[in-house]
C-alpha cells in the first residue's frame, strides 16, 4: 500500500522529471536495479561487508534512564556504531556494487553533513574508484572534519558555492556533472529523494535498519514490532529504512521529526512536510518549501544533513495517508535532547538524530508502549556545535 508503483510514484508524489541526457542512465537503472538487487550472489556480497567491514548487525539499546524518564521503554537503534559513523554506509556499500554491476567506473555524489560523502569516499577507496564529492561551501566549513576524512580518503571534494552553499546546491552541482558524463559515472544518491528508482532504490539498502529491529525486538520484548518508531528526516533515508518493514503494521507508530531551525513561524527552518507545497525538486515530485510563484525557499537548520528543501516522496505519501505522524524539533530542542542523551546514556548523537530525541518530551506515552528511536549518526562531526552551544549555557 505505501510502497512505489511501476511508475515511481507513491501516491501522487515521486516519477523520474529528468532531462534528456540522463534518460538511458535512469531508464537503465530503473530496468535493472531490482534484477541485480535479487540475485543471491549480489544479496551475499552486499550481507557480508554490511557483516564484516560495516559492522551490523547494529545493537539495540535498552537506554534505562531515559526510559525512566519518559515512563516507557525507550530502545536506540544504534546506526551510530557503525563503520564511518552513521546509517550512510548501508547504502552506499549497495550502491557502489550496483555501480559495479552496471559496468560504471566514475563515482559522484552530494553531501550535507559529510556523512553520506565520507560513506562514498569510503566505499570507492574500498572498490578503488574514482570519487567526485559535491559539497555546499557553507557545509564544507562547518564539518571540516568530514571533508579532512573524504580527501584522505582519496575523493576531490568540490565547494559549491551556488544558493545558500548547502545541501541542495550541492545536489545540482551533482546532476550537472552527471549531465556532463552519462557513460561512465554512477551518481549515489544519499538520500531518499530524486528521480525513480533512486527513492526506492535507497530505502531498500536502508531497510536493513528494520529488518534487524525485527529480529532483535522479537529477543528483547517477546514481539517483533514496537509501539512507536522515532526518525529525523530530511530527505528521509534513515527513516525509511527504520519504517521499512514496518509500513504496513499498523500497531506500530511511525514519527518522523523535521528540522524547525529557528521555528516553524519563522524564515529560517527546514520543515518541508509541514510547510511544504507540492512542486518538482530534483527529479521527483513532492513537498518543497518554495514561494508562491514556485521558488525555493532556502532552508534552515543547525543539522546540516537535514538542511534541505524538499523530503523524500515516500515521506510526503506517508505523511498525508496519515500513516505518519510528523513533529518538529527546532535547533535549541535538538541541542538540549543531545545533551539529555549525552549526560544520562553517555551516547554523543550526531545533531541530526538529536532531532529525533528531540520528540520524545513531546510526546505521551503507557508504562507498557516499546518506544524504537533511530540514532542515525554519532556526534563527533557536531563537536564544534557542541562546545559553543555548551560554553552559553
Amino acid at each position: 500500500m505505501y510502497q512505489v508503483n511501476e511508475k515511481g510514484f507513491y501516491g501522487e508524489f515521486g516519477g523520474a522529471y529528468i532531462p534528456e541526457i540522463l534518460y538511458s542512465n535512469v531508464e537503465n537503472l530503473k530496468s535493472q536495479y531490482l534484477k541485480i538487487m535479487n540475485d543471491r550472489g549480489f544479496q551475499k556480497e552486499v550481507d557480508d561487508l554490511l557483516r564484516d567491514y560495516v559492522g551490523r548487525p547494529s545493537p539495540l539499546y535498552l537506554a534505562k534512564r531515559l526510559s525512566e524518564k519518559y515512563g516507557c521503554k525507550v530502545y536506540l537503534k544504534r546506526e551510530d556504531l557503525n563503520h564511518t559513523g552513521a546509517h550512510k554506509i548501508n547504502n552506499t556499500i549497495g550502491q557502489i556494487i550496483l555501480a559495479k554491476r552496471l559496468g560504471k567506473t566514475r563515482i559522484i555524489a552530494e553531501t550535507g553533513a559529510g556523512q553520506h560523502g565520507v560513506a562514498t569516499a569510503t566505499v570507492c577507496a574500498l572498490m578503488n574508484m574514482e570519487c567526485i564529492v559535491y559539497m555546499g561551501k557553507t557545509d564544507v566549513e562547518r564539518q571540516h572534519l568530514n571533508v579532512q576524512k573524504m580527501e584522505m580518503l582519496g575523493a576531490t571534494v568540490c565547494p559549491v558555492t551556488s544558493g545558500n552553499m548547502t545541501l541542495k546546491d550541492a545536489t545540482n552541482e551533482a546532476i550537472r556533472d552527471w549531465c556532463c558524463h552519462p557513460a561512465d559515472t554512477h551518481y549515489i544518491i544519499g538520500s531518499t529523494v530524486g528521480p525513480h528508482p533512486y527513492p526506492d532504490l535507497v530505502a531498500r539498502f536502508q531497510s536493513v535498519i528494520s529488518r534487524e529491529m525485527k529480529t532483535q525486538l522479537l529477543e528483547h520484548e517477546g514481539r517483533d514490532y514496537p509501539d512507536y518508531i522515532i526518525a529525523c528526516i530530511g530527505g528521509g533515508s534513515n527513516a525509511a529504512g527504520a519504517f521499512y518493514h514496518y509500513l504496513n503494521e499498523t500497531r506500530t507508530a511511525l514519527v518522523a521529526v523535521e528540522a524547525a531551525g529557528k521555528g516553524t513561524d519563522t524564515d529560517e527552518t527546514a520543515a518541508s512536510i509541514l510547510l511544504g507545497r507540492l512542486g518538482i525538486l530534483h527529479g521527483s515530485r513532492t513537498l518543497i518549501m518554495q514561494t508562491e510563484d514556485g521558488q525555493i525557499i532556502e532552508p534552515y537548520s543547525i543539522s546540516a544533513g537535514l538542511d534541505y528543501p524538499g523530503v523524500g516522496p515516500l515521506h510526503a505519501h506517508l505523511a498525508k495517508e496519515g500513516r505518519a505522524h510528523v513533529l518538529s524539533a527546532t535547533d535549541d530542542e535538538a541541542l538540549a535532547a543531545a545533551y539529555e542523551l549525552t549526560s544520562m546514556e553517555g551516547i554523543i548523537p550526531a545533531l541530526e538524530s538529536a532531532h529525533a530525541l528531540a520528540a520524545l518530551p513531546k510526546m505521551t506515552f503507557k508504562p507498557t508502549d516499546v518506544v524504537v528511536v533511530n540514532i542515525s549518526g554519532r556526534g563527533d562531526k557536531d563537536m564544534d556545535t557542541y562546545v559553543k552551544y555548551f560554553k552559553k549555557h
